[in-house]
């Protein structure tokens, strides 16, 4: 088994293009198209695997032949899921191939440089890119359900598994536990309010302009502090629903087109819409992005209030959960004495990466028992809009370590679950190599494949 292999199959699975079939005896290469591969009843053409080199290019994830025989072995192999899939009688999800088509056009503006950077790359608009690749992202979605279905054969796992696992892997080939930090804080929100009367009003000034005759995308172009849409004058591009904050799109789904909202308040900020064309589930929008703006004053404020608590709790005149309790204006840790917890998981303790940058920079030269200085940083929200002043005490730090069956049994299971359910894909991808009508261009006999299935397939040469 190839570990390695099944995890770039499934990164390709989730973030590359499956094959773009084409009937066309060119393509834009410049090269006459041929038949590549075929797998059963599939086919993959050279301009399928030149789509997909093209896609990989632009997401930086290939550079080189190695890379292109890479990806014809994922495509390859991805035929044969998507066989299987069709034979089970798999059905289409109709709102993942929707939020995908979005996701990957969303992913490659910003890796080309915009707009019309993608349309340069691939010589197509971007809604003929939207045409061509959801057939492709049809199949993707089969791809991941037929994985799925496989996946999910695999039995759940005892403790007495779990242990023979870890007694049949060597130590250095277990999972490494990184170092983790339990946290207590103390935080302080600057004036709110105010900031956020003094944005609205803002924004509700604009809004009248817009009323009274003046453009939309000229105001955007001048006020909003959404970088990415701003010199576009507000718009946003055909997009799913789903990519935004709900209220956003609540906003945006229940207005008519040409219509402005009221304001819409969202973690990012406040805004205010205007749709351009709803399509389904789908809608092209402009909006004005404004963000409460703080003072210097709220800053020395809150400083002031968290370096004489800090003080306090350093000369024994109140515990740092005591006064987390009485002082700190954040509800989700001052009722357990400060104690922080990630939201997603609800567990006290954190990875590095799993830290806010402010936070980590904070505590990581601070020892046990330790209490930093007063610091700037983010809410959990981590929008850029939820500031939050705060004193951080570093309360307990666990360092890395091979994860072990009586301290890291979660981890442990999780590992031994994910190497069976590898497995099984890959037995699956080996037994339909051998039992599968499979024809490969001779093109690619300098290729080293992962699988030794493949070189029995190539076409014999006259």
């Amino acid at each position: 088994m190839n570990i390695l292999w099944i995890k770039r199959l499934a990164a390709a699975v989730l973030f590359s293009a499956v094959a773009l079939t084409t009937s066309a005896q060119k393509y834009s290469g410049g090269l006459i198209d041929k038949t590549v591969a075929i797998v059963g009843n599939e086919v993959i053409m050279l301009s399928d695997l030149e789509d997909e080199v093209a896609m990989m290019k632009a997401y930086g994830m290939m550079s080189d032949k190695k890379g292109r025989c890479e990806i014809l072995e994922e495509m390859m192999a991805t035929k044969l899921f998507l066989m299987q899939a069709r034979l089970d009688s798999l059905e289409v999800n109709n709102d993942m191939v929707e939020g995908e088509l979005s996701n990957r056009i969303d992913m490659l503006k910003p890796n080309l440089g915009g707009e019309d950077e993608v349309v340069k790359q691939f010589g197509k608009p971007i809604y003929k890119l939207r045409q061509e690749w959801r057939q492709a992202i049809e199949d993707q979605t089969l791809t991941q359900q037929m994985q799925q279905q496989i996946a999910s054969k695999i039995p759940e796992l005892t403790p007495y598994d779990v242990r023979q696992y870890v007694e049949n892997t060597e130590v250095e080939d277990l999972p490494m536990v990184p170092v983790k930090y339990q946290l207590s804080q103390i935080c302080i929100y600057p004036d709110r309010e105010a900031a956020n009367l003094a944005v609205k009003e803002r924004l509700i000034a604009i809004r009248e302009r817009i009323i009274n005759g003046e453009r939309f995308s000229t105001l955007a172009r001048l006020y909003s502090q959404d970088p990415g849409s701003a010199r576009k004058g507000g718009e946003l591009g055909m997009a799913s629903k789903s990519i935004f904050w709900p209220a956003f799109s609540d906003a945006a789904m229940s207005l008519k087109p040409g219509v402005v909202s009221q304001i819409v308040e969202t973690p990012d900020g406040f805004h205010i819409i205007e749709v351009i064309e709803k399509k389904g589930d789908m809608f092209n929008a402009r909006h004005i992005l404004l963000k409460p703006e703080y003072t210097s004053e709220d800053r020395q404020k809150g400083f002031h209030t968290l370096d004489s608590l800090r003080t306090e709790i350093l000369n024994d005149a109140v515990t740092f959960g005591l006064a987390a309790r009485f002082y700190s204006e954040d509800p989700a840790t001052r009722t357990n004495g400060g104690q922080m917890a990630d939201p997603t998981t609800g567990s006290s303790y954190f990875e590095i990466d799993q830290l806010k940058p402010q936070d980590y920079a904070a505590i990581k030269d601070l020892k046990e028992g330790e209490i930093s200085e007063p610091l700037e940083s983010l809410d959990n929200e981590g929008r850029d809009g939820n500031l939050v002043y705060k004193i951080v005490k570093l309360d307990k730090v666990i360092p890395a370590h091979p994860a072990t069956f009586s301290n890291d049994y979660t981890l442990l299971l999780g590992n031994a679950k994910q190497e069976l359910q590898m497995k099984a894909i890959d037995d699956f991808i080996d037994s339909k190599i051998e039992g599968t009508y499979i024809v490969i261009d001779p093109m690619f006999e300098d290729c080293v494949f992962e699988r030794d299935g493949w070189y029995a397939k190539f076409r014999k040469t006259e």
